[in-house]
């Protein structure tokens, strides 16, 4: 477990990812938007691991893309060391991409596949010749090739050649060329076989420690998720509804929805699985072009009151633990959070 640094590398602050929706095709008419991320505010701490998981659709791969610069921002800021990097562009913007690296979701998409892994590996100094002379990138590709568990001899090689796994120890190669601070990786094992995914988590893992990275780490894998993070941010239809370190979240969720996730995680104890209440959560996830008032949960919520539909929840700790000093006191965005391991099943729409 990472010890925390007084100072987050990495502040989100109110950021918001919508993206218009237009009728028409010589004139255009916006009828409408699409709430991707909005209203994010997270920090990451140098060393750490930040978990993000939730349901497909709920925008952890836009804020992914926000964070790396590959997306702009509607609003909001991102800042590292304190920098606003939304606002940056030019040689500026270029030095903290250094700083800054992904590792994607598909390693069969992710890579060209009319590149050999050294013009893969080694396109960045094409980008940022100030970090290996032309002379030396030959080795220093070899040599990341020979970190990640690759043989330096396939540099020549090209993509096809390779299976999923290492192709994605190619991609985290490539992410690791520019000697990043921070890597945020996007769904980095959901394409590959159970037994490869371990063995590319235990890679990310010793990298941390090698190369001292704080990662974003995006998954819908809770059981992957927790045994790589540091901190865990639970998103539900483009907004973090709960985070906190990881035992707080996976042993005392406060939020319904955080619930309803851990419920549905598979438990290999018989009697632990005969004692647990499994919650259905009733209904489908709103639209994000017509997310609903108050709490965005509350159409799937067996607690939704009328306050709900009235006010949206602050992201803090909840009142009720504020003056405790026990495991729940953790930021949840809802009006009436419980510490409560087993949830009352209810497939009734509120």
């Amino acid at each position: 477990m990472a010890e925390r640094a007084s100072e987050p590398i990495i502040e989100v602050r109110g950021l918001h990812k919508h993206y218009p929706l237009t009728r028409g095709i010589v004139f255009k008419k916006q009828v409408g938007e699409v709430r991707a991320v909005d209203g994010v505010d997270l920090d990451l701490f140098p060393g750490e691991t930040l978990g993000i998981v939730g349901e497909s659709g709920c925008g952890k791969s836009t804020l992914a893309r926000m964070l790396v610069h590959l997306e702009r921002p509607s609003s909001g800021e991102i800042r590292y060391k304190g920098e606003d990097i939304t606002k940056l562009s030019g040689r500026a913007l270029k030095a903290v991409r250094r700083n800054i690296q992904m590792v994607f979701q598909d390693p069969y998409t992710s890579l060209n596949p009319r590149m050999t892994v050294g013009d893969i590996i080694g396109e960045p100094y094409e980008i940022h010749p100030e970090v290996a002379p032309k002379g030396s990138r030959r080795q220093r590709v070899q040599e990341l090739l020979d970190v990640v568990g690759l043989n330096p001899e396939y540099i020549n090689r090209y993509p096809h050649q390779f299976s999923g796994g290492q192709r994605q120890r190619i991609g985290i190669a490539r992410g690791l060329a520019l000697r990043p601070e921070i890597i945020v990786a996007d769904e980095p094992v959901s394409a590959l076989d159970v037994s490869v995914q371990a063995q590319v988590i235990n890679l990310l893992d010793r990298l941390q420690k090698d190369f001292s990275l704080s990662y974003v780490f995006i998954a819908h894998d809770l059981s992957i998720v927790r045994h790589i993070s540091d901190r865990v941010g639970v998103m539900y239809l483009g907004r973090i509804v709960e985070i906190g370190r990881e035992e707080e979240i996976y042993e005392h969720p406060t939020h319904p929805y955080t619930q309803a996730l851990l419920s549905a995680v598979p438990v290999p104890d018989p009697d632990a699985r005969a004692h647990r209440t499994r919650v259905i959560l009733s209904g489908d996830v709103p639209s994000p072009t017509s997310i609903p008032s108050g709490c965005r949960f509350r159409t799937r919520c067996w607690k939704a009151r009328e306050r709900c539909a009235l006010e949206v929840p602050e992201l803090a700790v909840p009142e009720v633990f504020r003056l405790s000093e026990g495991p729940a006191k953790h930021d949840s965005a809802c009006h009436f959070a419980e510490e409560k391991r087993v949830v009352p099943t209810d497939d009734t729409t509120p």
